[in-house]
């Protein structure tokens, strides 16, 4: 699974880790997060996030 950045801050979602403290369990992909899902450290929209290679 990809790790994908926020373009905003650079904040990094690992789907390994997940963000449980925001409802998403570890081994969730990134495509798999609800849409109004919000970066856990700006609050940028899921949007605003780009794949890493």
């Amino acid at each position: 699974m990809e790790k994908w950045e926020c373009s905003v801050c650079g904040y990094v979602y690992d789907p390994e880790k997940g963000d449980p403290d925001n409802g998403v369990a570890p081994g969730t992909s990134f495509e798999s997060i609800q849409d109004d899902w919000v970066c856990p450290s700006c609050g940028a929209n899921k949007d605003l996030f780009d794949k890493l290679d």
